[in-house]
């Protein structure tokens, strides 16, 4: 379609559509009855029967309903697959035709977006989802997580290893009967109601949102983080704030062999605490005095961790001697992790 066809179709159909309070309760009315007077539709509705004739005219020129002149004037509904059968037909090429002219944004082009619409928030929350290659931490509302629950399924299927924090608790149904729990390593339920909506896939493409915001509130709002730094900051509050504040439900040990890659040190000490034999490590990461990127590999010789994960860190023998390397924000070890692989050492 030209520009000047696609501006026609979109004045044509807002034009057609053009349905005030009036119009949507008379139509409705009038498809219920099938037939009605337009003292009837007053009746029926709170429409003033001086406005129910332009009304019922505006409906009619529409082509929604017929006008039968008799005394009184009767209304007469129109089956819907009929009166919209045009409406379909120009929609089906106005769609074809704006499909044509669309071009998909480079979200990776800005660090940071806003996003003010809830139907773009819960697009972004698809896509963080769909994105995860080995690791996505999520915080999510019960409603949330059936809504995904199938993307989830599919992200836990080809091993990604899924972490997600409900809220609030009071409103997740029992272990027993939440079948959900299958598509997740590991959940856990927090009390707040205040609790945000979050999205991290492998540390680094993550989203925030406030609750009433990916609820439709009004004033609402999304932030989309693209970069592996500001993914990173969105990362330690969700493992540092949110994740040490709430209660275990279900917490699996990792089924993946391996190499293993890993977007937070605290899920990579959790499961070389759990496991036996000697690991092999390559750190992506931050030295933490300068800032400045560095790659760390070796031995790992040690881990440790806080009570409640507030901290954890793991001690790597290299060439050049032990480095401490801790997670996000570091400031007592040598080096800030962002991404780490594991491997397991073959015995000797």
């Amino acid at each position: 379609m030209s520009s000047d066809d696609l501006l026609s179709s979109l004045e044509h159909i807002a034009e057609r559509l053009d349905f005030g309070e009036y119009e949507a309760k008379a139509y409705l009315t009038i498809l219920e009855h099938g037939e009605l007077t337009a003292a009837e539709i007053a009746e029926y509705t709170d429409i003033p029967q001086p406005r129910v004739y332009d009304t019922v005219r505006s409906l009619s020129d529409s082509g929604l309903v017929e006008l039968r002149e008799s005394r009184p004037m009767k209304v007469l509904a129109i089956d819907p697959e009929e009166a919209f059968s045009d409406y379909r037909n120009s929609l089906s090429s106005l769609v074809d035709g704006l499909g044509e002219r669309y071009t998909q944004p480079a979200r990776e082009a800005e660090g940071v977006s806003l996003v003010k619409s809830r139907p773009t928030m819960l697009r972004y929350l698809a896509d963080v989802i769909e994105s995860a290659e080995y690791e996505l931490m999520l915080s999510l509302t019960p409603s949330l997580l059936e809504r995904y629950a199938d993307a989830l399924a599919d992200a836990h299927e080809k091993g990604v290893a899924v972490e997600i924090l409900l809220s609030p608790a009071e409103a997740v149904p029992d272990v027993e009967s939440f079948d959900a729990l299958e598509i997740a390593t590991t959940v856990r339920t927090r009390r707040g109601v205040t609790t945000p909506i979050i999205a991290v896939a492998d540390g680094e493409y993550a989203m925030y949102a406030t609750r009433e915001g990916i609820q439709g509130a009004e004033d609402r709002y999304g932030v989309i983080f693209n970069r592996s730094e500001l993914g990173f900051l969105l990362s330690g509050f969700l493992n540092t704030v949110l994740w040490t504040t709430a209660e275990t439900v279900i917490d699996r040990p990792e089924s993946r062999g391996f190499p293993r890659r890993y977007g937070t040190i605290r899920r990579c000490v959790a499961d070389l605490t759990r496991m036996e034999g000697e690991f092999y490590a390559h750190i992506e990461g931050r030295d933490v005095e300068t800032g400045e990127y560095c790659h760390v590999e070796g031995k790992v010789v040690a881990v440790d961790s806080a009570t409640d994960w507030t901290t954890a860190s793991m001690v790597v023998e290299t060439d050049d001697g032990e480095v401490e390397v801790g997670g996000q924000v570091a400031a007592f070890e040598d080096v800030e992790a962002h991404e780490i692989t594991v491997e397991r050492l073959a015995r000797a």
